[in-house]
């Protein structure tokens, strides 16, 4: 069944969309807050189309990319109409698969909508003159802390500029609270803290135009050592993802290091929790350093198999590339607007009950414009796991220094992708 919609109604909701969206239902595979936060798009979506159901399936995070991946290799077979995808993990599909998901610009999507967003969410949607995805949320990092704790030691967010600092801090406000770490991180699972603080301070495993490795350029190097630095001062417990949400609840942590939408699982996850919890810049290596970074973000792509590919671009349209659609995921869960206009919306610049009344998002949006580009290239998967074994080995003392450690992650690198070591 298909249901005509009126050029003036499909104008005003789709722009430069084809001319009818089909009815019937879509279906869109996420995790955790981000599938949440599609969730809270439905009702607002559904005022403009009403004969378009919409189904988030909150799959889990690797799950998601493991089933989307086994579906574009089985040519498509079991996948839903759009995907959700995380930025440093795009290349790989469209390397592998270039024909599993629809280059958007077949539905509609012109240079006037792909100017919406910044350049550096789109950089790894985009082949040529193709583009498989919709940027959707950014993830500008920010150091969320639990003001009692610091309070207790005495501590003054504000005046953590650098990772010694924060060393420092951390071991008063753990002397001061027992049985409370100042951080977590993901050692055993992740490179989160290094791919935090590399980017930060402009470094990352290969170079902007993915044709060389970087990680074990200076900068890099520089990151690594603090972070072992901070392993050494027994100021961080290692945790994954659950453990940490455990934490934050149970209150045994004073600080997390994540993105912007990690704002959403604190809210949602702990909400006991309100009104203790505050936010403030990551710190730098330097006094003046720069103190902005991003990690994670994902787009949403339409897949090949889709039999409802004009509902779905409907759908992309209203959730990513309008206010009302990023507004309504920010308010629900956090989920960080990549759309740019969304950023002057009068909610980014609200108190917000949770933080303490702290205006927490015109903080962290701040520090968007001054995030350096990460690009994740094809061979992002490959990099991680090994830079994960080499983070392991190196905190555990089994390289003589920082630099040891990411020449051999950057000679297995070079093994496993054929490209070269910057020198």
């Amino acid at each position: 069944m298909r249901t005509i919609l009126t050029c003036a109604a499909l104008a005003l909701a789709l722009g430069s969309a084809p001319a009818f969206a089909q009815s019937g239902e879509i279906t869109i595979w996420s995790w955790n807050v981000a599938a949440s936060s599609l969730k809270a798009t439905i009702e607002g979506f559904n005022k403009q189309f009403p004969d378009i159901k919409v189904t988030v399936q909150d799959l889990g995070n690797n799950p998601t990319y493991d089933k989307s991946i086994a579906g574009c290799a089985a040519g498509g077979e079991g996948l839903p109409d759009i995907v959700t995808i995380e930025n440093g993990e795009a290349e790989n599909y469209w390397s592998q698969f270039p024909d599993c998901f629809v280059d958007l610009h077949t539905l509609g999507y012109t240079a006037e909508d792909q100017a919406k967003f910044p350049d550096f969410k789109r950089t790894e949607l985009e082949v040529e003159d193709k583009a498989y995805a919709m940027p959707w949320d950014s993830g500008p990092v920010a150091m969320y802390y639990r003001r009692d704790f610091y309070e207790k030691a005495g501590v003054d967010p504000t005046s953590i500029k650098t990772w010694d600092d924060f060393i420092a801090a951390g071991k008063k406000i753990q002397e001061a609270n027992p049985g409370v770490k100042m951080t977590n991180a993901d050692f055993n699972g992740d490179s989160e803290f290094f791919r935090m603080i590399a980017n930060e301070q402009g470094c990352a495993y290969f170079a902007a135009d993915g044709q060389s490795i970087t990680v074990n350029q200076p900068a890099c190097v520089a990151s690594m050592t603090k972070i072992k630095e901070m392993n050494d001062a027994g100021i961080i417990t290692s945790a994954d993802w659950s453990t940490k949400i455990t934490n934050n609840t149970a209150g045994t942590v004073a600080t997390q290091m994540y993105g912007g939408w990690y704002e959403g699982t604190i809210r949602t996850e702990s909400p006991d929790g309100s009104g203790k919890w505050g936010v403030y810049l990551m710190p730098s290596l330097t006094a003046d350093g720069p103190r902005a970074a991003n990690l994670g973000g994902s787009s949403l792509a339409i897949t090949s198999v889709s039999n409802n590919k004009e509902a779905a671009y409907a759908y992309l349209k209203y959730s990513l590339a309008t206010n009302e659609g990023q507004i309504a995921m920010l308010k629900g869960f956090g989920l960080v607007p990549s759309l740019i206009s969304a950023l002057d919306d009068p909610y980014v610049s609200e108190g917000q009950p949770y933080w303490g009344g702290q205006a927490v998002w015109k903080d962290i949006l701040g520090t968007l414009p001054k995030v350096v580009p990460s690009r994740g290239t094809p061979f992002q998967s490959d990099a991680e796991i090994i830079v994960r074994a080499v983070q392991t080995k190196y905190l555990g003392g089994g390289y003589p220094d920082a630099k040891a450690a990411l020449d051999d992650a950057a000679s297995q690198i070079a093994s496993a992708t054929g490209l070269p070591v910057e020198e």
